[in-house]
């Protein structure tokens, strides 16, 4: 299943940062995020914001990265 921007939600901002949380029950984990996933939300999210994934499979955290490709989430470490 494609991201959907309804399941994305504004958790906190301040100072140009944002925490997202992102809900998904049709994907597992390592399908949400890749580059290209979160395109469609791309004038919204911003480079070191911080989304919080729920997914089929649990939950984890992701750090938005955006660049000329388009924008992808990975995986914090």
């Amino acid at each position: 299943m494609a991201f959907s921007v309804r399941n994305l939600s504004v958790l906190a901002y301040a100072n140009g940062f944002t925490l997202w949380h992102y809900n998904t029950s049709s994907e597992d984990r390592s399908s949400v995020g890749g580059r290209g996933y979160f395109d469609d939300a791309g004038d919204m999210l911003a480079g070191g914001d911080v989304m919080m994934v729920s997914a089929r499979d649990g939950g984890h955290m992701l750090c938005v990265v955006v660049d000329a490709a388009g924008v992808q989430a990975v995986p914090m470490r």
